[in-house]
């Protein structure tokens, strides 16, 4: 593989939770992510995207964490290491935030510990506290609360935007 069109972005399968997990969890050994199980995976498998070659390997992931209708999460998103450097992040980011506009959502948000990344796809630094929706169903429960260093970063969906508020008037 050494182009990015050898990749697709796509839903991702319930029968790829385990392999979802274990590129997961290679970042969160290295404290990069957090841990998730592929239980917790299969439960919102829903929610997850894919990269992945023609032979079906998953390269990547991400996941859209809906905490109302009008907020939602980019989560989860890891790049295999042998896949980096093809922008396979930045599609997947875009594929999370097509299913985001798919549902309705006007606004999505992120932490990270890669702020350059976000600020190059046109995310905006926020104030987590803009968001307690996340620090009281995450934040709260989560070993590093006291200590962490993810910055946020928020973006508007813009045509997400316009039909929540056509369909609440």
């Amino acid at each position: 593989m050494n182009t990015r069109t050898d990749v697709i972005i796509r839903r991702a399968l319930p029968s790829e939770a385990d392999e979802i997990a274990r590129l997961n969890n290679y970042f969160a050994d290295q404290a990069l992510m957090l841990r998730r199980t592929p239980e917790m995976i299969s439960l919102g498998i829903d929610d997850y995207v894919v990269a992945a070659d023609g032979r079906g390997r998953i390269l990547g992931c991400g996941a859209l964490k809906e905490y109302s209708s009008s907020i939602a999460e980019v989560a989860a998103i890891a790049v295999s290491p042998s896949a980096q450097g093809l922008g396979l992040g930045r599609r997947i980011v875009d594929a999370v935030e097509a299913l985001a506009r798919k549902r309705g959502v006007p606004e999505v948000f992120a932490l990270t510990l890669e702020p350059q990344f976000f600020e190059a796809l046109g995310y905006q630094r926020v104030d987590r506290a803009r968001y307690p929706e996340k620090i009281r169903r995450d934040c709260i429960g989560c070993a590093r609360r006291f200590a962490c260093n993810e910055t946020c970063f928020a973006k508007p969906l813009r045509d997400a935007a316009a039909k929540h508020w056509e369909a609440a008037a």
